[in-house]
């Protein structure tokens, strides 16, 4: 089902008082998560950008399941779907040590295309059918 994963550690500073990753934090994993697919699939958003393509976010969810601490490695995944106009990736993040599951989130994007909500990039199109295709 997940047609990405990318391992990562939880650094000291992305914890809060109590003494768990910020949930704040989980959104920039999940936001590295998702350059690195592009990037691992050749699809840069600075390019996008210089062409007048912009990949935004358009909301997410997230679910905080268990915590992860300082020290935790962890593996970040996710798959993407299409609906409608949005690019919808599914994405979780896994604790290494015992599989257990951190959080669970849906993030929903948009593409627009020299200021205009575009109802899809072929860029974008062709990954989906490539990744799907594996």
């Amino acid at each position: 089902m997940y047609i990405y994963e990318l391992e990562m550690k939880v650094r000291d500073y992305e914890c809060d008082i109590q003494g768990v990753v910020n949930n704040s934090v989980y959104q920039n994993y999940l936001e590295y998560t998702r350059h690195e697919f592009m990037h691992a699939n050749e699809l840069s958003f600075a390019e996008l950008h210089n062409r007048g393509i912009d990949a935004m976010v358009s909301s997410v969810e997230i679910a905080y399941k268990s915590p992860l601490r300082p020290g935790d490695s962890f593996i970040s995944k996710l798959y993407v779907e299409k609906d409608g106009v949005r690019y919808v990736f599914h994405q979780a993040i896994y604790r290494k040590s015992d599989n257990k599951l951190a959080i669970k989130a849906k993030v929903n994007t948009v593409v627009v295309i020299n200021g205009k909500l575009a109802a899809s990039l072929p860029e974008f199109d062709d990954l989906l059918a490539k990744t799907l295709a594996k």
